[in-house]
């Protein structure tokens, strides 16, 4: 049963690289727009901001890749589970190396998901006149 739960909550870690995947592209696409339209100091500003978001898309391409490998070792664990108890292997060490790189897998896509929480929270700006309220 183990493997199939570690299946579900690996498909929902997907689910949830793939929604930051997602807001990262719609934010790039409103920043293309704005690319054309901007000189001057705006434009350094929309250009830093495609270059963060780009790197941000890159990491949480790998999270996701990361995160299909463990899906499919975990996947490929469980088929090989059937195959071996029917042919009667021993297959405990076969099982064992594939939960370790499962989660090996998955470690490296939750750490790269980490690294770009705190890549898009380190590049949050936020001017300084927004953060003053009017009767201070």
């Amino acid at each position: 049963m183990a493997p199939a739960f570690l299946l579900v909550a690996t498909g929902n870690i997907l689910q949830l690289f793939a929604g930051r995947l997602a807001r990262v592209i719609d934010r790039e696409r409103v920043q293309l727009a704005e690319f054309s339209r901007t000189t001057g100091e705006d434009h350094v500003r929309v250009v830093r901001e495609l270059q963060i978001l780009d790197r941000r898309a890159s990491i949480v391409n790998k999270a996701i890749l990361m995160a299909t490998l463990s899906a499919s070792t975990v996947s490929l664990l469980i088929a090989a589970m059937f195959v071996l108890s029917l042919t009667g292997y021993k297959f405990g060490q076969i099982v064992a190396g594939g939960f370790i790189l499962a989660m090996a897998f998955l470690i490296a896509g939750l750490g790269l998901f980490i690294a770009e929480i705190r890549l898009a929270t380190r590049n949050i700006r936020i001017e300084e006149r927004l953060l003053v309220l009017e009767d201070e």
